[in-house]
């Protein structure tokens, strides 16, 4: 008994802090209008609603929520279990749940699987991608393998990759390091502590010396254009690529030239290789130091992680899909598909789809980007798909990928446990 009346008495002061907190915005918001705008008569107020009750109670309801971790559990279930009512939500974990369904197009029907992940109630995990090798670039793995290295209980294929070596194509950034730059400026998704951001990826490199700046064009990528001018990391190899007809190579370490030859060289773990056109990096022979400066825009600060796909599926809560731009019209088809979005909730959501199969026949980009825009996603976009797409869940490959437990992949985007500090 005496346990009840002393749990009463802490729910009563804790509605009590509610409502004064309540109380507390209210007068915040009256004061902020009287001090920041102009006068306003009594006319003018009956005319014109300031603050409406629903507005009141919802910023009130995002108040508890903030300092009420079990509100913040309950309104994310909430939300799960009204977008999929009908449908089994199993929970991974908590603030992170699958659901398998079928829908029908074209009169036929297509397994999806989705899992949505709520940072703010996860907060024992972390969203992040992964590469397929801790050590090199050049590497596949199946998605069991990367989730097992990484202590993950979901994972998704992620970006594209070189299918011979497993380089990946395109932006990939994991905790703060970019590892490859982007292929035609292709979209991809920043993740931050507090939320996500989606856009066209931009690299913006440079090396200076002997008063001379000249601009890198990308990072362990391969080369695309005989002009272009490339570093590449030891996370690319032991050796940097060929270089182009009538270019050179700089070996620098510590910001001093250490080689120059048109062979390949050898990457330094502290440093970088330079490949480009003789006529344009001969600028810097001879230079006492030299500055590496790699980079993308949009800068994105305080973003930790990034993962490039294309081409966009929903922007700014519109279907809205760039395949042309991105160079991605080939992939327009029906097919196997994979995608990631977010909602205006910041909550994530991963998705894979099977096809190519009677049981399921896959998606169009436009069927997908309305798929992604209907289950809430105000920015989403598409990642590899086709032979690559495979999702894991607890132990378990939860669809059908046509080569069973999937094909070997460059990388992937987990949900891996965080490492106590």
């Amino acid at each position: 008994m005496d346990t009840i009346i002393k749990q009463s008495q802490f729910e009563v002061h804790y509605r009590a802090g509610e409502f004064l907190l309540a109380v507390l915005l209210l007068l915040s918001l009256v004061l902020s209008h009287f001090v920041f705008l102009p006068p306003m008569y009594a006319n003018d107020l009956i005319a014109n609603t300031v603050i409406s009750a629903p507005t009141l109670y919802k910023t009130g309801e995002m108040l508890k929520a903030e300092f009420n971790p079990d509100l913040r559990k309950e309104q994310f279930d909430q939300r799960i279990r009204l977008k999929y009512s009908g449908l089994r939500v199993n929970d991974v974990a908590s603030g992170i749940k699958h659901i398998r369904m079928v829908r029908y197009y074209a009169g036929r029907p297509v397994r999806i699987n989705v899992v949505e992940v709520n940072q703010r109630v996860a907060q024992d995990y972390e969203i992040m991608p992964a590469m397929a090798s801790s050590y090199s670039l050049a590497h596949k793995s199946t998605l069991r393998t990367i989730t097992g290295r990484t202590n993950s209980i979901v994972g998704i294929n992620g970006g594209f990759f070189k299918p011979q070596s497993g380089i990946p194509l395109g932006t990939l950034m994991i905790n703060g390091k970019i590892y490859t730059g982007p292929i035609f400026n292709r979209v991809a998704l920043g993740i931050f502590d507090d939320g996500y951001d989606v856009s066209r990826v931009e690299f913006n490199g440079k090396i200076t010396g002997n008063n001379t700046e000249i601009k890198i064009d990308n990072i362990n990528q391969p080369r695309m254009l005989s002009s272009y001018i490339l570093a590449y990391t030891r996370d690319w190899g032991k050796y940097a690529p060929a270089s182009p007809q009538g270019g050179v190579q700089l070996q620098i370490v510590e910001d001093k030239i250490m080689a120059a030859s048109a062979n390949p060289l050898s990457i330094p773990e502290n440093g970088y290789v330079i490949v480009g056109p003789k006529e344009k990096l001969s600028a810097l022979f001879g230079a006492e130091e030299v500055s590496i400066d790699l980079g993308i825009n949009p800068k994105w600060e305080g973003v930790k992680h990034i993962i490039s796909g294309g081409p966009y599926l929903v922007k700014n809560g519109n279907v809205y899909i760039d395949a042309s731009e991105e160079k991605l019209l080939s992939i327009t088809g029906r097919n196997p598909r994979t995608a990631i979005g977010y909602t205006k909730e910041n909550d994530l959501i991963l998705v894979a789809v099977d096809g190519r199969e009677g049981s399921s026949i896959g998606l169009t980009l436009h069927e997908l980007a309305g798929f992604m825009k209907s289950i809430g996603c105000i920015n989403a976009i598409n990642l590899d798909g086709g032979g690559s797409t495979v999702m894991y869940v607890n132990g378990a490959i939860v669809n059908n990928p046509h080569q069973p437990g999937g094909i070997a992949l460059s990388n992937a985007v987990v949900i891996s446990k965080k490492n106590p500090e």
